[in-house]
Parts: C-alpha cells; structure tokens; sequence
C-alpha cells in the first residue's frame, strides 16, 4: 500500500510539472499583433537605443539640434532624450547639443539652434530625422541635397516650431515631438524605426581599483565644463554644467545618464566661428557604466553617412550598454 502510494504521489506531481510548463510556455508565446498606429510599438517591445521597454519602441526617433549657450539655460526636453550627443562647435569650445527622443514625448523642446555638418552623420547613424532651425553653409547643401530626413525651422516657424516672446532670439525656438512627427508624417518619411540597434545588457560587474570612476569630468571650457556624478544607490550618473546641476525645464529634474561615453577624436578651425569634429573614422573612447570605465575603441564607416556608430573593446567586441539614458560627450583636441 505504502508502495502505490508513493507511485501515484509521484504520478501526481509529474502531471503537475507538466501542466505548470504547459502553461508558461503557453503565457509566454509570443504573438502577432496587426494593425497598429504607425507611431506605435507593439507593447513590450525594446527601444533601439536605450534598450527600455516603451510604447514608442517602433517609432523612429527624431534628432533635434539644441543650444549650448548659458543664457539658455536650463533646456526644455534635455533630461527625456533617449541619447544625447555633446560636442564644440567653435574654436574657443562653444558646444551644442543633439537630444534624440524615441521613448519619451517632452512637453516642449528647445532652445533650438542651427544644424551643424558634424553632427549630420550622428543623427544619420540612428536613421533619425534631423530637426533644426537654419544651419552653416556646408550643413544646409547636404540637407537641400537630401543627405538624410530633415526638417528646418526656417521654413516652419509659426507651425512646427514656434519663438517665445520671453527669451530673446535667436535663443527662443521651440517645438513638441508630436509636431515635428505631424511634419514628418505629411513629408512623407519613414515613420518606423530602422536603427539596428545598440547592444545592451546587464552583464556581472567587474570592477577592480583602476576602474572604479565616481567622478567624470569633461574639460570643455568655463561655462560648457561638464561634471558626471555616479549615484551609487541610484546607479545612474547626475550631470552638472558650468559649475551648476544641469536640470530640464520641463521638470525641473537634475539630468542624469545610465551610461557615458566620451568619445575622442580630432578637429580642425575652419574660421573663427567655425570647426570640423571627425565623427568618422575611428577613435579612443571611454565607457562608463556602473561606476565603472571601459576601455575601448569607437568606429564609423567614414564612406557611408548612415553607418552605425560602434562602440568596441580592447578585445574587439562590441561594448554592451546597460538599458538606460545615453549621454555621448566628443572630446576633441
């Protein structure tokens, strides 16, 4: 009797295993969905980016060109940018931002400032549409030219973008993500996302001595001096700028990055207003994530516009990026 009974406990609880597999499999088969808004991802879907989870996971992402100046600050938008590109713009370091918004819908975004050809490739690299208001001479060819999806502020103010009697001009241009994605719609861009994607993960931390990094400082001059700071509770890097917190606008929220990288390369004075930043090619680029550095390298195919941008290690593999906010600080000497 005691024998049976251990036999049909056993019977019993090899049902249940099967039954319990059954069922996540089941819970966890993936399924078609058909039909959705062209602006909108399939829930659960991950941004090409950052690698997190959003509703706007399918949608393409919009590069938008903002001011670096001091009298703009603090930015609208800046702290809900999937990726932020920072680099100088001029030969005494003036910098300029490209905010590119794939997840998040800021309320409003700006300052808004001229296109600059170095960070063409940048949003290219991302399949973004480039938006700007105006641009240098070589910028705006390549534009006209059809370069890459854009739209300037030149020939919108009063629709897509708009000017607020507040700030003084040309520092007070701005525009929403639902504008400009309206604009892009009746241009006729792609409206998905074709970006192949950054690699992310959440590898095991391996950190040692030399490579624990609290404090991250980017040495660009006086008031564009930058300074990460590594919450090492939160996980996450909180950004300063000209010796003040950089905050957003919009929320009035420090700006903070999952993941920093400083990407080195060269440039070269074209005139006193102007410098050329080489975002193709290949440099030295320093990762930083988890209060911790990587060492590595940074390629782009310098013959084709929209390559991506890699990120690689000493070993030659490609660098994964925890899921989060990306900020790219170009160092040039």
């Amino acid at each position: 009797m005691k024998f049976n009974l251990n036999k049909i406990l056993l019977l019993t609880g090899a049902v249940a295993l099967i039954f319990v597999a059954s069922f996540f499999v089941w819970w966890n088969k993936e399924i078609t969905i058909t039909g959705l808004n062209p602006w909108q991802a399939e829930p659960g879907l991950k941004s090409s980016i950052s690698g997190l989870e959003c509703a706007n996971a399918g949608r393409r992402p919009v590069a938008v060109m903002l001011a670096g100046d001091p009298e703009t600050r603090p930015l609208a938008g800046i702290g809900q940018a999937d990726i932020v590109f920072e680099m100088p713009v001029t030969p005494n370091g003036i910098t300029r931002f490209m905010a590119v918004f794939q997840c998040e819908d800021p309320k409003e975004i700006g300052s808004i400032r001229s296109a600059r050809e170095d960070f063409i490739p940048l949003a290219a690299s991302l399949g973004s549409v480039y938006a700007h208001w105006g641009g240098e001479k070589d910028a705006l060819n390549k534009l006209d030219g059809g370069i890459i999806n854009n739209i300037d502020a030149m020939k919108y103010e009063g629709t897509i973008f708009y000017r607020k009697n507040s700030m003084p001009r040309p520092h007070n241009g701005f525009t929403t993500v639902g504008l400009l994605l309206e604009k892009a719609g009746s241009l006729g861009y792609e409206s998905k996302d074709t970006f192949q994607g950054y690699a992310h993960g959440r590898d095991e931390v391996k950190r040692n001595l030399s490579s624990i990094v609290s404090t991250i400082e980017i040495d660009y001059p006086g008031q564009y001096k930058v300074l990460w700071q590594h919450d090492e509770q939160a996980n996450f890097y909180l950004r300063s700028r000209g010796g003040s917190r950089e905050v957003d606008a919009n929320s009035g929220e420090q700006v903070r990055a999952d993941t920093v990288v400083v990407m080195k390369t060269s440039s070269r004075v074209l005139s006193k207003d102007y410098i050329r930043v080489d975002v193709a090619g290949e440099g030295d680029v320093i990762i930083y994530q988890n209060g911790s550095s990587i060492n590595g390298t940074w390629q782009k195919d310098p013959f084709q516009t929209s390559s991506k941008l890699y990120f690689y290690d000493m070993s030659g593999q490609e660098i994964k990026l925890v899921p989060g906010k990306i900020w790219v600080e170009v160092v040039v000497n």
